[in-house]
């Protein structure tokens, strides 16, 4: 039994990691797309999204069958339960990066201004989401409670690109008012890319969740104490 179910977890680790390569790919995509408004790879990134919605009803149904068949304890059922929530949080990055994929199919200008965007620090925070996806999921490879931790930090750049982008799109709506409309989709960018570090930062808490019990199992702790 032992066997059998630590086949199904490298599996089930092995389908996180190709759902994560997945959403990290959208995720990418869907921010050159605004940046360029290049609508044909927006365009991509909607159809692939039917790919991350298929996976992710993947991994719930593996995750249900192994806690269904192998009873999982402890360290184990921890470990499932941290994948379970991942993939749940992948989904929602894929559906942020679906709607940010949107902005750039819908947008009627030919080019965004780019003294703007530059304003924006949109570039900034697109390649600070990537960067917070990647951390954590080296920290998952390695299982590294630093790397996972310092996950957390990063989520603050975001925070702060944001709230500087609303007030740099108001301005920009009082000397351009037709331009207004651009500007509020502009917002919805901006808060799409906020909430992405939020559920990355979700993942990262998962992973800590996970590697903090098996340092509690070699340090020698009881099941029943880290299972609590």
């Amino acid at each position: 039994m032992v066997k059998f179910i630590e086949s199904e977890l490298v599996l089930l680790k092995n389908e996180i990691d190709e759902m994560w390569t997945l959403v990290y790919n959208q995720l990418d995509r869907a921010g050159e797309a605004v940046l360029t408004l290049d609508k044909e790879l927006a365009q991509q990134v909607m159809v692939r999204e039917r790919r991350v919605n298929a996976f992710e009803l993947k991994i719930d149904s593996d995750v249900e069958d192994i806690i269904a068949l192998y009873n999982p304890v402890a360290i184990d059922l921890r470990f499932v339960l941290a994948m379970f929530k991942i993939n749940t949080n992948l989904e929602r990055l894929g559906d942020f990066a679906e709607g940010i994929a949107r902005f750039a199919i819908n947008c009627a200008e030919p080019a965004l201004d780019s003294e703007l965007i530059k304003d924006l620090r949109l570039e900034e925070m697109v390649r600070q989401v990537l960067s917070m996806l990647e951390l954590a999921k080296k920290s998952l490879v390695e299982e590294s409670l630093d790397l996972a931790t310092s996950v957390f930090a990063k989520d603050n750049l975001l925070d702060e690109i944001n709230a500087h982008a609303t007030n740099v799109l108001a301005d920009y709506i009082k000397k351009h008012p037709e331009s207004a409309a651009l500007c509020l989709e502009l917002v919805s960018v901006f808060r799409k890319l906020e909430r992405s570090g939020d559920h990355i930062t979700n993942m990262a808490e998962e992973i800590v969740f996970f590697i903090d019990a098996k340092v509690l199992k070699h340090s020698g702790r009881t099941d029943e104490h880290y299972m609590e």
